[in-house]
């Protein structure tokens, strides 16, 4: 039989105002994070984060599904060193996901597994619907966290829970992923993605440099207090002297939205 995924773009994209979504969308294999999928959603992401006219990102799957983790068929004999050169080149997903400069939000329905769950704790934001399933499923198949896992799902949950996840391999639902940080917000089932939109929407109105300082510091990842003062400070002079800080502050005064140019 032909390859289905093959026929269709393995991420869709489009526009809805100043906010760009991404969906992944291989349904017939759960949205699993193909090589195609994961190239196709770095470039999209990368040009969505260097248009002038996008303001925030939001990350879905088709069809009732997040994604299912990686892409096992593609995983056969990899020896080590092109399994790292592989890994390597996945963390420029990572990276710029949680190091670049527009806020990015996951829209959670569904299976968030293995890769999957790592995707979803490196965006800024993350929507689940009470009945979503946060998955490790590393330890399933032999293999350890990556995509960052090990450093966003502790940042998110701490020690104890970030240990049940990705130790234990217990499934988190939407609701115990909210209690544990996992994810930000629990919505209604089929919710998930009009209410990332809503907060993408809101996100659009806030001070693009602003957001982007303050990306930059938390990207940083715990630290002393005095590296983050540090980070502030630096950040902060910067914006002091911003068109959008002028903006902000004469529409404070007077009493209106702040119209931000990101300059």
């Amino acid at each position: 039989m032909p390859d289905t995924a093959s026929q269709f773009p393995p991420v869709l994209s489009e526009r809805r105002g100043a906010v760009a979504l991404l969906t992944l969308n291989d349904p017939s294999r759960r949205n699993a994070l193909s090589l195609p999928m994961r190239e196709a959603l770095y470039d999209l992401l990368a040009q969505a984060m260097a248009d002038g006219a996008v303001r925030a990102i939001v990350i879905s799957g088709a069809e009732g599904g997040f994604c299912a983790g990686g892409d096992l068929r593609s995983m056969e004999d990899v020896g080590p060193v092109a399994a790292q050169a592989r890994l390597r080149s996945a963390h420029r997903l990572v990276r710029l996901i949680v190091g670049g400069e527009k806020p990015v939000i996951a829209a959670v329905e569904g299976d968030a597994a293995g890769a999957g769950l790592s995707l979803a704790a490196a965006c800024d934001v993350v929507l689940a619907a009470e009945t979503a399933r946060f998955i490790a499923a590393f330890d399933k198949v032999g293999l350890m966290p990556d995509l960052g896992a090990l450093w966003t799902v502790p940042a998110r949950c701490g020690n104890s829970a970030s240990r049940r996840l990705l130790l234990l391999g217990e499934v988190f639902d939407g609701r115990e992923a909210a209690r544990w940080g996992l994810a930000d917000k629990v919505v209604a089932p089929g919710q998930a993605l009009s209410e990332a939109l809503a907060a993408a929407e809101r996100l659009t109105a806030g001070a693009p440099l602003a957001i982007a300082a303050v990306k930059a510091v938390l990207a940083r990842g715990p630290q002393a207090l005095d590296v983050v003062l540090d980070g502030e400070a630096d950040g902060q002079a910067v914006l002091f002297s911003s068109q959008d800080f002028a903006e902000g502050r004469q529409a404070f005064f007077e009493k209106r939205k702040p119209q931000f140019t990101g300059r």
